[in-house]
């Protein structure tokens, strides 16, 4: 399926996700989801799920509340609340909650100010910070930052 077919099939969920502010970058993959692809964890699909079926941070209560993904993206560094500017030497993380305030998505910022997304089960994709605002996931919450990873000149 091209992408601007998957983009249009996605309307009902994502109404402002267009082709326009969206790009498509991996393939289909369930192994992981949003919540672990926002932590730059491919390995695994993370979920607070009470039956602890899915992996969730041990310390962290196993509840779908937005303190409890805070304090999980906190473990991974993300401790200072902010907007999603993008700032130099700073990695963000987008928790998205429903009406409810529920969480239900995560995303990072990349450093030319757009967002990654795992889309469930789906494909991964880049896209403009208000382009999954909707039904299916809400809107943003809360962003979080930490300092961003210094890569050395030998790649390590």
């Amino acid at each position: 399926m091209k992408f601007d077919d998957l983009v249009r099939a996605m309307q009902p969920k994502f109404p402002q996700l267009t082709a326009a502010n969206s790009r498509p970058t991996s393939p289909y993959d369930e192994g992981y989801n949003c919540i672990a692809w926002a932590a730059d964890d491919t390995d695994r699909w993370w979920e607070p799920d009470p039956l602890f079926q899915q992996y969730w941070p041990p310390s962290v209560p196993r509840e779908y509340t937005l303190d409890a993904f805070v304090r999980a993206y906190g473990l991974q560094g993300y401790i200072e609340r902010c907007n999603a500017t993008v700032e130099m030497g700073k990695q963000k993380v987008a928790i998205y909650t429903a009406s409810s305030g529920k969480p239900t998505h995560a995303a990072r910022q990349l450093p030319d100010g757009w967002w990654a997304s795992k889309l469930g089960r789906e494909i991964d994709i880049e896209h403009e910070f208000e382009a999954l605002d909707g039904p299916m996931y809400g809107t943003v919450a809360v962003i979080l930052a930490r300092p961003a990873k210094q890569h050395s000149m030998s790649g390590k």
